[in-house]
């Protein structure tokens, strides 16, 4: 994946020798990471500098006068003089024409996966922005009149404008989310783009915005037959437009995502790909049993591995150091794995199946929440009477059936999308209990929730599930899932495109009826559908359950494990991030009551004291 970074100075910017502006950029750009074929291209200007890294043949980057460009990713334009424009001078030199003719508004026209800076030293001028599903990254920090950016926190704060303060509130987050959603970063001040999100800075002042969202359609007619139809002609070329080489593989998780992709792979090709799956020894999380299904079915030349517990022990701080935030996405163990795998054996992409459960209506708490929702349909006042019959009733009352009908009664009434945190591990414990007293007074312990309230209500769907979806797709796949399968495949030195995160998917399924995503409590039932001659039956039926690491079931078996989590924790709460009394409470629940659920916190805390670890510059303010 290629990376820009850059900065643009004020109007009295410093006057820095040359050299040393060419060292800055250089290691700013050096912190971008990236694959091992990576180089740095990089212009400056009078008060401006930008870079790319990239791999040959990928870098656009360019300078006409004070204006500089910095291109990551291969768009393309919807616009035909504007494609026509890039088909003869290249297309950063259509873009910096179209800057100049259209301004932010270019972005409209500007479709598949980028990010750019165009940075105007004499007009103080510069535009920021990354593509529609966030599959590229960049980070910004506005400091006094000096804009800097970069891909990465990390590239950012190289800049010496910029300290790399850790802000409580982000701290906060992160535990509660287990990443630190957009648009705050880890550091104070320093802030990520959402999905089609834009900087303009201009005239001193920066303003942001979207220049495109997800055009739901709550009244679109019922015609299966022709949507059956185009989609299926819309997965095939997704597919076939994504595999851009010969040396391309597959994950294969055996769930219905990667086994499309694989299938779609063989139908285009006209032979099996390269699939790759990984296994655990563990009750209920092994999934290989489906991944050979699917391998089978479309003739794939599958290649399996089996992680175990010195594998996650090894990959932790590995994982950990990669990141530019604590991330503690612990399936990110598994994708790394078979990311290095499929290298090892030649590969230099792979497709991941990424995506379809945020735009066809695949994950669990969509069916969940509809049972819920159902509570505001009774009439008013039979809710009012509920309340107060069911809703307030004892514990030493409510038994069987009664305990059953009070929590429906209260979870009803939590409106969405506070509802589904309502099992959120920090909500339940609570921020006074986690966090020492200086880092209390820095946080809102409402602040994530207030993050997806925005999100969800930034549509125009009525629709429930596609509220659900459009808050997804921006937390669950661009915060989270995406970041995991992109950093995994960097540290495998591989390369991955997401071909169910084509814009021409991604628009057909936003005009889909809101119930061909979730119908009568089936997860995904038009995309199942649809498909139910290509797929295998098994995988079909098979009932959600993703690429979960059994790190909590053997963190109590391994005693290698055990000791790196027990020291990572006490580490933690000896630099005054977590109590120490929280600590002990953890792990004693993790060995006594449910290892699994509480070794997902166990996880994130003992990632947060590795990332820590592997940046040592980053000071914790609070």
């Amino acid at each position: 994946m290629s990376k820009i970074c850059g900065w643009l100075d004020g109007p009295n910017p410093p006057n820095a020798p040359l050299d040393d502006r060419t060292g800055l950029i250089g290691s700013m750009a050096e912190r971008l990471g990236g694959l091992s074929d990576a180089g740095v291209q990089f212009r400056l200007g009078g008060r401006a500098a930008v870079a790319v890294r990239a791999r040959p043949g990928d870098t656009e980057v360019c300078k006409d006068g004070d204006l500089l460009l910095a291109l990551a990713g291969k768009p393309s334009w919807a616009d035909a003089d504007l494609a026509a424009r890039a088909a003869h001078t290249g297309m950063a030199q259509s873009l910096l024409q179209a800057w100049r003719e259209r301004g932010p508004a270019l972005l409209e026209s500007l479709h598949g996966r980028f990010s750019l800076a165009l940075v105007d030293g004499a007009r103080h001028e510069a535009l920021l922005a990354i593509d529609r599903v966030g599959a590229q990254e960049l980070c910004y920090a506005l400091r006094g009149s000096t804009l800097v950016f970069g891909a990465t926190t990390d590239a950012v704060t190289a800049h010496p404008a910029v300290r790399p303060a850790i802000d409580p509130q982000s701290l906060y987050d992160y535990l509660y989310c287990h990443m630190v959603p957009a648009p705050a970063t880890i550091y104070r001040d320093v802030f990520k783009l959402l999905p089609a999100q834009y900087v303009h800075l201009r005239d001193g002042a920066l303003r942001t915005g979207f220049y495109w969202s997800m055009p739901y359609a709550d009244d679109t007619p019922d015609d299966y037959a022709r949507y059956a139809a185009q989609f299926r002609e819309l997965l095939e070329a997704s597919v076939r437009d994504a595999t851009t080489r010969d040396s391309v593989g597959a994950f294969l998780s055996g769930g219905t995502d990667s086994s499309t992709v694989a299938g779609m792979m063989a139908r285009v090709a006209g032979r099996g790909p390269d699939t790759y799956s990984i296994g655990f020894d563990a009750d209920g999380f092994d999934e290989m049993e489906f991944a050979r299904i699917a391998a089978g079915h479309f003739g794939c030349t599958a290649h399996e591995y089996y992680v175990t517990p010195a594998d996650v022990a090894e990959a932790i701080p590995k994982i950990a150091a990669i990141y530019d935030e604590p991330f503690g996405n612990a399936s990110a163990v598994p994708t790394y794995f078979c990311a290095r795998m499929a290298r090892a054996d030649g590969r230099t992409l792979m497709l991941a199946g990424d995506g379809g459960d945020e735009i066809f209506g695949g994950n669990a708490r969509y069916a969940d929440q509809e049972v819920f929702e159902r509570y505001g349909r009774v009439p008013a006042p039979m809710r009012a009477l509920l309340n107060g019959v069911l809703g307030h009733l004892p514990d030493a009352l409510a038994v069987g059936v009664l305990r059953k009908g009070r929590n429906y009664v209260q979870r009803a009434s939590i409106p969405l999308p506070d509802r589904m945190e309502v099992f959120n591990h920090v909500e339940r414990e609570g921020a006074s209990r986690i966090l020492p007293e200086r880092l209390l007074r820095g946080i809102d312990p409402d602040h994530p929730r207030a993050i997806a309230r925005e999100v969800y209500g930034r549509t125009r769907s009525q629709a429930m599930v596609n509220r659900m979806m459009h808050l997804d797709l921006k937390q669950t796949l661009a915060d989270s899932d995406l970041r995991k399968v992109s950093r995994m495949c960097e540290l495998a030195d591989i390369e991955v495109h997401y071909p169910l995160l084509d814009e021409r998917l991604m628009d057909f399924s936003a005009m889909l009826p809101a119930d061909y995503k979730v119908r009568d409590g089936q997860l995904r039932w038009f995309f199942k559908d649809a498909l139910k001659d290509f797929l295998p039956q098994a995988t079909i039926t098979k009932s959600k359950h993703g690429f979960g690491l059994p790190f909590g079931l053997w963190m109590q078996q391994d005693p290698q494990l055990s000791r790196m989590a027990h020291d990572a924790l006490d580490a933690l709460a000896q630099r005054g991030v977590v109590q120490p009394a929280f600590v002990k409470h953890l792990l004693e629940r993790h060995r006594s009551e449910h290892a699994s659920y509480y070794g997902v916190m166990i996880w994130v805390l003992m990632m947060l004291e590795h990332w820590l670890a592997a940046h040592p510059n980053a000071r914790l303010d609070g």
